[in-house]
């Protein structure tokens, strides 16, 4: 049942509607109400189910882990907390770092960001101008006496075929001087799925590494497979020296985690960063990340979702050109950003996000802006692509035989 404006006893996510209230039951990439009535999730929740709803692998090793212990405390811990640890820094080539547990995205990209900040000596950290970072601290302030905010978009269209290079007038505005850390989101570019070039990517990441500065990643959203690749990273050739972990690595179980490679150890002097909160290496979210990684090697859940991402892909550009409404599709690996035309009165991109959810499909719709987000798990079926295809068409007027 869709309820646009209800009341709700929750304080809800700020613009997003709760369009669906009676969720009791769901199962990979499938939600049931109480009437039985069936939903594709096209979102994987809020972008955390990676391995889909109700992994049964990740039921066993919560209900294995909570039996043995499920919290651990300032004095004690496991050799499980330390298997998950390796396994983490093996697959962000942080190896011989360390890394932390924790709780949230945002939580783990404001730990990256305190780390860089006690070991630089500069006073600007450097991201691109849409990025996003989490709901709390420096990274989400992006304050202007602390951050070098860099507008990407005239980049997209470079008219010049070598790197970037002093020449360029953008380029040129860079204070490399005082930069002391690159944040980098590859991707997301706070929901709207937008992918800043590679060399201009690899060239800053480059020079702010030959300043003596640290690249940190927030791969929450572009993590776990997210983009075809286990990291957003990776499409950029850049080897970071912080990784923050969120969302996909819990597949729905509030964890974290927040990786550094052995050269940031080494600047802080032995001495770790002073931070501690409750639930910070517990064994239970610890043992969900490691089984999260194991599932997904064991099943090859990477090349699946990208097979996946090239059929909806491909649907989405032949139905881009059979409507007028759609202005763009992008997209890497089974994360998919779809450009609306809005027009006048009621804005077509929330009437069309509403009736796909009438008809059964559950995309993502970020508020105030014109995109319709896809971020299927790895694991959907092809028939729920093909039959979320099909409705899109029904929605965008398009003919079958069109």
């Amino acid at each position: 049942m869709i309820m646009p404006g209800n009341e709700s006893l929750l304080v809800w996510y700020p613009g997003h509607e709760l369009l669906l209230r009676d969720i009791v039951r769901a199962e990979n990439c499938h939600l049931f109400d109480s009437a039985g009535v069936r939903y594709i999730d096209l979102e994987s929740g809020v972008w955390c189910t990676s391995i889909g709803h109700g992994n049964p692998r990740i039921k066993k090793v919560i209900e294995e882990q909570y039996a043995r212990y499920g919290h651990s405390g300032f004095n004690y811990s496991g050799g499980v907390v330390e298997e998950a640890a390796e396994a983490i820094m093996t697959l962000t080539g942080c190896s011989g770092g360390r890394c932390v547990f924790l709780c949230s995205g945002s939580e783990a990209v404001e730990y990256g960001v305190r780390l860089a900040e006690a070991v630089i000596d500069r006073p600007l950290m450097m991201t691109m101008a849409d990025s996003y970072f989490g709901a709390y601290g420096s990274a989400a302030r992006r304050e202007e006496g602390g951050w070098f905010l860099f507008d990407w978009f005239p980049c997209a269209d470079c008219p010049f075929e070598d790197d970037c290079m002093e020449g360029c007038d953008r380029w040129a505005s860079i204070p490399f001087d005082r930069i002391g850390g690159f944040l980098f989101e590859p991707g997301s570019s706070s929901g709207l799925v937008r992918f800043p070039p590679l060399k201009l990517v690899r060239r800053i990441a480059e020079t702010v590494k030959g300043e003596g500065g640290l690249v940190l990643v927030n791969e929450v959203t572009t993590g776990i497979g997210r983009t075809g690749k286990w990291f957003g990273y990776q499409h950029y050739g850049i080897s970071p020296d912080i990784v923050a972990i969120g969302k996909g690595v819990g597949n729905g179980y509030p964890v974290s985690v927040t990786t550094f490679a052995p050269g940031v150890v080494d600047r802080l002097g032995g001495e770790p960063m002073k931070y501690a909160q409750s639930h910070q290496n517990d064994p239970v979210g610890a043992v969900v990340a490691r089984e999260v990684i194991r599932v997904i090697d064991d099943e090859d859940l990477i090349a699946r979702g990208s097979s996946i991402a090239d059929r909806l892909m491909k649907g989405l550009i032949e139905i881009s050109g059979l409507s007028g409404r759609i202005m763009e599709v992008r997209g890497r690996g089974p994360m998919i950003g779809i450009d609306l035309d809005d027009g006048p009165g009621v804005p077509f991109t929330v009437a069309t996000h509403r009736e796909l959810v009438s008809r059964g499909y559950i995309p993502g719709r970020r508020p105030g802006v014109n995109v319709i987000r896809l971020d299927p798990a790895l694991t959907i079926e092809t028939e729920d692509i093909e039959g979320f295809l099909a409705a899109f068409r029904e929605v965008l007027g398009i003919e079958r035989n069109g």
